[in-house]
């Protein structure tokens, strides 16, 4: 049987830096920051509840991040 695989770390980064930034700004600058995985939703999407390593969420209103969290 394979090894279960060790996910890799996510970036030391705090996901309110990226509030109030223009939306593309934002997603640019967390892939730059070492996160594999950007998400923008827009306000109340329906989303699964899994947590994914490496993912950081943007709920983006009106082109600007108004909500970030990790997962």
């Amino acid at each position: 049987m394979a090894p279960n695989p060790t996910p890799s770390a996510e970036p030391d980064d705090s996901p309110d830096t990226y509030v109030g930034l223009d939306a593309d700004r934002a997603e640019h600058l967390a892939r730059r920051r070492g996160w594999a995985a950007v998400r923008s939703l827009p306000p109340g999407a329906i989303i699964t509840m899994e947590y994914r390593v490496g993912r950081l969420n943007f709920e983006v209103r009106g082109g600007r991040v108004a909500r970030a969290w990790k997962g």
